[in-house]
């Protein structure tokens, strides 16, 4: 047997996303509150619902959420690239430009991984591989008009390097 005396157990369900996706960046989930709870209460029995104890509307991701969670991904990246000592350096461009091309209002942040993916950890792979990006070294980044462009500096020489 289970025992589920101290156990939270968390549900989730897409009904009444319908309303949700249509609120505008400015309106919060709880303005679709009374038509998600329709939705919820037309498709389960009462007595589910009477030992359910809480119901809660996550709120959907806004475009402007977005910059924190591209620094998020940078901060994975960068432990990536901290046995090598590279640095990346991407300016308010290089990152409003990732939150934007990553941000879609019904999937929210979900594509951010792939256009981080593909715009900014392959090409800098390819850099690595074709010479171009040195160990111990920063990578400045900034965005063009159609892709992020990158501006890898000489690696540095520190006294380790050189007793080595």
């Amino acid at each position: 047997t289970v025992d589920f005396r101290n156990t939270l157990i968390i549900m989730t369900s897409n009904l009444g996303a319908e309303y949700l996706v249509n609120l505008t960046e400015d309106q919060d989930a709880d303005a679709a509150r009374e038509d998600v709870m329709n939705v919820v209460k037309a498709s389960f029995r009462p007595e589910f619902l009477n030992r359910v104890d809480e119901v809660i509307l996550f709120h959907r991701l806004r475009r402007k959420d977005m910059g924190a969670i591209v620094e998020i991904q940078l901060k994975r990246l960068e432990k990536l690239l901290a046995d090598r000592k590279i640095r990346l350096e991407l300016d308010d461009t290089a990152v409003q430009w990732l939150a934007d091309k990553g941000y879609d209002p019904a999937y929210g942040a979900r594509p951010l991984k792939r256009v981080m993916q593909k715009e900014l950890q392959d090409p800098l792979a390819e850099k690595i591989l074709m010479g171009e990006v040195f160990d111990n070294s920063t990578v400045a980044i900034t965005a063009g008009s159609d892709r992020l462009v990158f501006k890898p500096a000489r690696a540095t020489v520190t006294s380790e390097d050189e007793a080595a």
